[in-house]
């Protein structure tokens, strides 16, 4: 195999490191991700009240051959841009892996076919299982 072949060829981290069911707690968009609040009404921007399931249908919602996830935003976008509570990003997104590391090697196994790569996102807790394993011991 050559270099060009292999999926991890330009990731600092080989095939080892991902392999098996991995979980980030607390990094997707829940209930209780934090919105601003207008110091002199005490109540939360219109433009940061948002479900769940709003966020999930955003995340479903962008045209692409990864599957997204959402995730919180932060309160200083929220205000700087006026937008939603939640932004969508690939599953491996290194917000929810912790690392540009993790972000390349989960997306070098999910484009590669030597890999099965499975995902469960749980809105309630904010927690995100990624599960990889060798395509032949699947």
């Amino acid at each position: 195999m050559t270099s060009e072949d292999d999926p991890f060829h330009d990731c600092e981290l080989d095939p080892e490191a991902i392999l098996g069911t991995h979980t980030f707690e607390d990094v997707l968009f829940t209930d209780d991700t934090e919105t601003p609040v207008n110091v002199l009404t005490g109540e939360t921007p219109a433009h940061s009240q948002a479900t769940v399931e709003e966020a999930k249908e955003f995340a479903a919602s962008i045209d692409t051959e990864t599957p997204q996830i959402a995730l919180p935003a932060s309160v200083e976008s929220q205000v700087e841009t006026q937008s939603k509570p939640y932004t969508a990003a690939a599953f491996f997104h290194f917000k929810a892996t912790g690392s540009l590391k993790r972000h390349r090697a989960y997306h070098a196994a999910y484009e590669s076919d030597g890999f099965a790569v499975d995902f469960e996102a749980d809105y309630e807790s904010g927690d995100l299982t990624i599960t990889v394993g060798r395509a032949d011991e699947a």
